[in-house]
């Protein structure tokens, strides 16, 4: 049995494709078309939310397995209220981010929108309601953004009869993930959407299969949106693929406004940065006047995490309610550039499936 055959078993799953996601419409899609739909909690300021998230996953994913993806250092940081941390937060910053808004025609929030912009999900404590939240429902992964969880967090996850998955941007970090007890490794690029490390896949894809692959499976992560790329992945070792960036233009996406979608589609692969714009942690953004304003010399550095989440957080509502796609805050990967139209997400697995098998009687050829 091959690894991605073995990994597939091991999560009832017929495809080794790992879709993450922050929308449950997408995520549940992606189960259904026989991958592993993965829901990302950051967005969930309320664990209550996402209580009710994965309660329609477990209606209407067939029965099929699903995961969650939390945003959990594995340090517990020193974190007080969102209004303590707020205080942290430089007025300097504040008004450059409402000047930019200003010069840029970014429209206030209006009516219950306006009170409800916080970035509590960033939060270690509101992370650690996301696990106990998700360990109530038949979830099958417990993925973490940033790196190993805490160890506690896998004994739980453990106890669950539930395997935990980490990124990790360079061997070093796979090895420790594995050795604190993380079950899948996510090797991800430097060309992936959102946080990403420094080395590309071509390269990192490997060293993390000869640094970990004999211990647990890898997935590759990073410039993967067609099946040749899905079946380069495999031949570099890996036992499967994680594709986040993909998703965000299928047609069950329905997070944001339209401009956003219409941002994407009409990107081109050179048409992202990497910046610390986005959390305080370097991120892979869709380049626009809001990542250009921050370039600029008078723009302020920005702050760590979660701190330059709490500045930015009203201000990323703001952008994508505003309705135009050349000012929208959106992580998203070099792949932009082969996203160019807005399907289903049954209609790009079934692409992905068939390009996968053609590319193999390629080869063969």
């Amino acid at each position: 049995m091959s690894g991605s055959e073995a990994l597939c078993e091991r999560l009832g799953i017929q495809h080794p494709i790992f879709g993450f996601t922050p929308s449950e419409h997408v995520a549940a899609a992606i189960s259904r078309a026989g991958g592993l739909g993965v829901l990302g909690c950051v967005r969930f300021n309320d664990p209550a939310d996402l209580d009710t998230a994965l309660s329609f996953m477990d209606e209407n994913t067939g029965g099929r397995p699903y995961g969650v993806d939390i945003v959990m250092p594995a340090r517990i940081p020193t974190e007080g209220t969102q209004k303590d941390l707020s205080a942290l937060v430089p007025e300097g910053h504040r008004e450059f981010v409402e000047r930019t808004l200003l010069r840029l025609g970014v429209p206030p929030l209006s009516g219950a929108s306006a009170g409800d912009a916080g970035v509590l999900g960033w939060l270690h404590s509101v992370a650690r309601a996301h696990v106990d939240i998700a360990l109530r429902h038949r979830i099958s992964l417990i993925a973490n953004a940033l790196g190993s969880p805490p160890v506690d967090v896998i004994e739980r996850a453990h106890a669950a009869g539930v395997p935990v998955a980490a990124l990790a941007g360079t061997a070093a970090h796979a090895r420790r993930h594995v050795d604190n007890g993380v079950d899948i490794v996510v090797a991800q690029g430097y060309e992936a959407g959102g946080h990403t490390g420094e080395i590309a896949s071509m390269v990192l894809v490997p060293e993390v299969v000869d640094a970990v692959g004999d211990r647990v499976p890898v997935l590759a992560a990073g410039g993967i949106g067609s099946g040749r790329q899905v079946l380069a992945a495999h031949a570099l070792g890996a036992a499967g693929v994680w594709m986040g960036s993909y998703w965000l233009t299928t047609a069950e996406y329905q997070l944001g406004e339209s401009a956003i979608q219409t941002a994407l589609v009409r990107a081109t692969s050179s048409d992202t940065v990497r910046s610390r714009i986005y959390t305080g942690k370097p991120a892979r953004l869709l380049k626009n006047k809001w990542t250009q304003a921050w370039a600029e010399p008078d723009a302020p550095e920005p702050l760590p995490m979660p701190l330059q989440n709490m500045l930015v957080g009203e201000a990323h509502q703001r952008m994508s309610k505003g309705g135009d796609p050349d000012v929208v805050a959106m992580p998203v990967g070099q792949i932009v550039g082969r996203m160019n139209e807005v399907r289903p997400v049954a209609e790009v697995m079934a692409s992905l499936l068939a390009e996968i098998e053609e590319a193999r009687a390629r080869l063969k050829a």
